[in-house]
C-alpha cells in the first residue's frame, strides 16, 4: 500500500514538472510569434501621368509587287535573242525575246502564193461568168425569133447556172486563203514576245529570266518575270482579337532590316473578309509607295498600325501592372504613411510602355518594381534621392506627391 502511495506522488511531481516546462516553453515562444514583424520592402516608384497615349498594333509581314506577270511564247520555236536582263526597265509593248522565225517566215510566204493562185482562178472563174452570161443572152434572142431551140437554151441555161457556182467557189477559195495568210503573218508576229498590260503606262522591271538563248521553248514556257514595284503590297496577317480594329484607309508605319532606322509609308487597300480556321487570322493588305525603288518584294518588314489615340489619359507604366487573388490591379504609395495599398484597375488602352487606367480615378505614386512582395497595406521604403538628383545604389528618384511632375528616370 505504501510502495502505491510513493509511486502515485512521484507521477503527481513529474507531472507537475513537466507542466512547468511547457508553461515555459510557450510562454517564451508567444511573444516571439506575436511580436513578429514582416520587414519592410524596398520599392521604386513612378507617378501617374496624365498624357496622351496610342494604340499600335505590331505586326510582321512581306513585301509583294502590285503585279507581277510571265512572258512566255505562245507558239513553239528556238530562243534566237533575249532582250533584257534582270532589272531591266520594261515598256509597255517592248520587245523582250526573238524566236527563230525561218519557218513561220516560209509559211506566210506559202500563203501568199496560195492567196495569188487563188485570186486567178477568181479572175478565170469570173472571166468564164461572163462569156457564158453572154451566150446565155444571145440564146434567148434567138429563141425569141424562132431561131434557137428550147433544149439550146435550157443548155445555156445550165452553164451559166454551173460557172455562177465555180465563181462562187472561187470567190470563198480567196477569202480562205486570205484568212489563211493573216494566220501565218500573226503566228510570224509571235516569234517577237512583248511585255504587255492594260493598266498604267509606268514601266516596269524585270524580275526574274528563266531561260537562256539558244533554248528550245514550248507555247507557254516561261522567259522573264515582270514586275510593277512603284507601288508594293504588305502583306500581313492579323489575329482575331486585333481583326475588328483594323479599317480600310488606315496608315502604317513600315520598318525594315534593309534600311536601318528609316521608315516608309502605307495605308491598308484590302481586308480579307474571313480568318483562316486553323490559324485564325486574317489577310490584310497595304498600299506602299515605293517611287524611288527602295523596297523591294520579298523584303521582310515590321509594320506599325495605329488602332486608337486618346487625349489627357490617366496613364501609369506598363511594370507597375500585377495581379493579387485574380485581380489585376496596383500598388499605390503612400509616402507619408510608408504604406502600399492594392488598387483594382480597369484598363484602357496598352502599348509598350504606358497603360491606360479607366476606371478608378488614381494619382499619386505606383510601384514599378518589388509589388511582387506587396500584399494590401505593406509596409514599403521609398529610397531617398542622393545629391545632384543622383539617387543612391539601388534607389531612384521619387516622383512628386500627388502625381505631378516628371516621371522618374529608372533604376540607376
Amino acid at each position: 500500500m505504501k510502495k502505491v502511495i510513493v509511486i502515485l506522488v512521484i507521477l503527481v511531481l513529474v507531472g507537475l514538472i513537466g507542466w512547468q516546462v511547457y508553461l515555459k516553453i510557450l510562454a517564451y515562444q508567444k511573444p516571439t510569434v506575436m511580436n513578429r514583424r514582416i520587414p519592410p520592402v524596398a520599392v521604386e516608384v513612378r507617378p501617374v501621368k496624365k498624357t496622351m497615349v496610342r494604340e499600335m498594333g505590331l505586326f510582321t509581314g512581306s513585301l509583294y509587287p502590285r503585279s507581277q506577270f510571265i512572258v512566255a511564247p505562245k507558239i513553239a520555236g528556238r530562243l534566237e535573242k533575249l532582250l533584257v536582263k534582270i532589272g531591266d526597265p520594261v515598256k509597255r509593248d517592248q520587245t523582250i525575246a526573238v524566236l527563230e522565225d525561218d519557218e513561220y517566215l516560209q509559211q506566210v510566204e506559202q500563203a501568199r502564193a496560195e492567196l495569188d493562185v487563188a485570186r486567178a482562178n477568181l479572175e478565170e472563174s469570173k472571166s468564164a461568168l461572163e462569156t457564158t452570161g453572154r451566150e446565155l443572152e444571145r440564146v434567148k434572142v434567138l429563141r425569141q425569133k424562132k431561131i434557137a431551140s428550147e433544149s439550146e437554151l435550157d443548155g445555156a441555161e445550165a452553164q451559166f447556172s454551173a460557172q455562177s457556182a465555180k465563181h462562187k467557189v472561187a470567190g470563198a477559195q480567196v477569202e480562205q486563203k486570205e484568212a489563211a495568210l493573216k494566220g501565218a503573218q500573226v503566228r510570224l508576229s509571235y516569234t517577237q514576245i512583248r511585255a504587255s498590260w492594260k493598266e498604267g503606262d509606268r514601266n516596269r522591271v524585270v524580275g526574274e529570266r528563266f531561260v537562256d538563248e539558244g533554248s528550245m521553248l514550248a507555247p507557254n514556257s516561261s522567259i522573264v518575270s515582270i514586275l510593277d514595284i512603284d507601288t508594293l503590297i504588305a502583306v500581313i496577317y492579323v489575329i482575331e482579337r486585333d481583326y475588328s480594329k483594323v479599317r480600310i484607309g488606315q496608315e502604317g508605319t513600315i520598318e525594315t532590316d534593309a534600311f536601318p532606322g528609316k521608315t516608309f509609308s502605307g495605308k491598308v487597300v484590302r481586308i480579307a473578309p474571313l480568318l483562316k480556321e486553323t490559324s485564325r487570322e486574317a489577310r490584310v493588305e497595304m498600299a506602299v509607295p515605293n517611287p524611288q525603288g527602295l523596297l523591294k518584294p520579298g523584303m521582310f518588314v515590321r509594320i506599325q498600325i495605329e488602332f486608337a489615340v486618346k487625349k489627357d489619359a490617366t496613364v501609369v507604366p506598363i511594370g507597375a501592372l500585377t495581379k493579387r487573388n485574380g485581380n489585376q490591379g496596383i500598388f499605390l504609395a503612400n509616402p507619408e504613411e510608408m504604406k502600399a495599398h492594392f488598387v483594382p484597375v480597369t484598363l484602357g488602352i496598352v502599348n509598350k510602355e504606358w497603360v491606360e487606367v479607366v476606371n478608378p480615378t488614381i494619382s499619386g505614386l505606383v510601384v514599378t518594381v518589388g509589388h511582387h512582395l506587396l500584399e494590401e497595406g505593406s509596409t514599403i521604403i521609398i529610397p531617398e534621392a542622393g545629391p545632384r538628383g543622383q539617387s543612391k545604389e539601388g534607389s531612384v528618384e521619387r516622383g512628386p506627391r500627388g502625381g505631378g511632375g516628371r516621371p522618374p528616370g529608372g533604376a540607376r
